[in-house]
């Protein structure tokens, strides 16, 4: 298998979990802006809108190869914040275990930003 398929698997499993996340959350705006108020989360019924955005349109951009590198270190930075902000309890394995997980996809997104998205992708066909 090509570097490029195996890029784009990578990209695909990276980016499914945000697009569901933030359609998820499309569902019940509401119920995650009073989840997020309840962690603390100053002006919680805006920034709902800005993560929905954050996981849908940057899986969306990871998914397809389009403006890669950025929606990957912007997608990192989401993985480490939201990972310390509503997981990071290292007396509650479950919730230790997310917030690993979270550095862990925080670590795929930035070496997908600096390996690229390969040649099956827009930022490829952008460049010719």
């Amino acid at each position: 298998m090509s570097n490029s398929a195996i890029l784009l698997i990578g990209r695909i499993l990276l980016a499914i979990i945000f697009i569901m996340a933030g359609l998820m959350k499309l569902g019940s705006v509401g119920g995650t802006a009073g989840y997020m108020a309840s962690m603390g989360v100053p002006m919680s019924s805006l920034l709902v809108w800005v993560v929905i955005a954050v996981e849908v349109l940057g899986g969306i951009a990871v998914l397809i190869g389009f403006m890669t590198a950025p929606a990957a270190y912007v997608l990192a930075a989401f993985c480490i914040a939201s990972g310390f902000l509503a997981h990071f309890d290292p007396a509650n394995q479950a919730e230790f275990t997310n917030f690993l997980k979270n550095l862990a996809m925080a670590g795929g997104f930035l070496v997908l930003a600096v390996s690229g998205p390969g040649s099956l992708s827009v930022d490829a066909r952008r460049k010719g």
